[in-house]
């Protein structure tokens, strides 16, 4: 069974995150050959000043 955990900074809206999830399921599915039922995928929203990046913390856009 496939697991994909997506880790993003700040938020998705519902649309946004059926769309990545589709996406993903659809790649992987051709890709791995995999059924799409046996796909799972976590998104993970995460506050920018939970966030680095060249040891400076990200700032919300």
């Amino acid at each position: 069974m496939p697991y994909v955990n997506i880790r993003v900074a700040g938020s998705l809206n519902k649309e946004q995150k059926a769309e990545i999830c589709k996406g993903v399921t659809d790649v992987i599915a051709k890709a791995a050959g995999k059924p799409k039922d046996s796909i799972l995928i976590f998104i993970d929203e995460l506050p920018h000043e939970n966030i680095a990046k060249a040891g400076v913390l990200l700032e919300k856009k």
